[in-house]
């Protein structure tokens, strides 16, 4: 027998891994701030899982920027999502609000985490189709139920708002339960909902885009819970016009 000559090995530049470093950090801030809440800092823990979800934001830019796109960064992004937006936000809210609902708060929590995981598994099964099919994805005008990131944003409210007042009245845990379900049945809900990423403006605004970006971040530095208070109820009522207008034709939906 002749010996096989051995097989070339393949190499990878350093950068071409920096989208699954950044899925790989925004676990990393997910988890914390599970940690955090079991040790009571509750505002450190939803701040954690905010900084999950810019994390989460980039990866898949980055992705596509290097041109590094890859079946385990799909894969990862899809585990880390449900790990940032359906683990996380449900046990940091129940330590935080439903705890003394004792059964029922922790029904609540698993109903929400279980909705995320549907919501995910749907996105997936529909991705893989397109991929078989090999047809061009259409681009993302809109989502199919509110995508993850938007329900643990969500999810999150009743604990904005006992932040940027703590000597408002404690919002009833029963009330934080049923809300936390409703939010699970928006994820898991079958009517379009609007995709940022179709946003387009003029090049010549690109300038007041970067202002208003700056400002919100200056906003989040400065005031963060009430940004994040207004950020929720205006994202909400954009959910309620649009499932009140109805739209008559569904749009191509993409990625969380």
């Amino acid at each position: 027998m002749t010996d096989q000559p051995p097989k070339p090995r393949s190499e990878l530049q350093l950068v071409q891994l920096l989208p699954n470093l950044i899925t790989i950090s925004a676990m990393c801030a997910g988890l914390t701030g599970i940690r955090f809440a079991i040790n009571g800092q509750f505002q450190a823990a939803v701040a954690m899982i905010l900084v999950a979800a810019v994390l989460d934001g980039l990866d898949g830019r980055v992705a596509r920027l290097l041109g590094s796109e890859s079946e385990i960064g799909a894969e990862l992004d899809s585990l880390v999502d449900f790990v940032n937006f359906g683990v996380a936000p449900g046990l940091v809210i129940y330590m935080w609000g439903l705890h003394e609902l004792q059964a029922g708060g922790w029904v609540a929590t698993l109903v929400y985490a279980t909705c995320c995981l549907l919501r995910l598994a749907r996105f997936n099964i529909g991705n893989r189709s397109t991929d078989k099919t090999g047809a061009d994805k259409p681009a993302a005008a809109s989502f199919t139920g509110v995508p993850s990131p938007g329900g643990a944003m969500l999810a999150m409210l009743p604990a904005y708002i006992a932040f940027m007042n703590p000597d408002l009245p404690k919002v009833p845990p029963a009330l934080v339960g049923i809300y936390m379900v409703l939010i699970g049945g928006l994820m898991i809900s079958r009517f379009p909902t609007p995709s940022f990423k179709s946003v387009r403006f003029y090049a010549e605004h690109a300038r007041y885009v970067m202002v208003g970006f700056v400002a919100l971040i200056a906003a989040l530095l400065s005031f963060p819970w009430e940004t994040m208070v207004v950020t929720s109820v205006g994202y909400a009522a954009i959910l309620l016009a649009t499932l009140w207008l109805g739209r008559k034709t569904r749009l191509p939906t993409g990625k969380e």
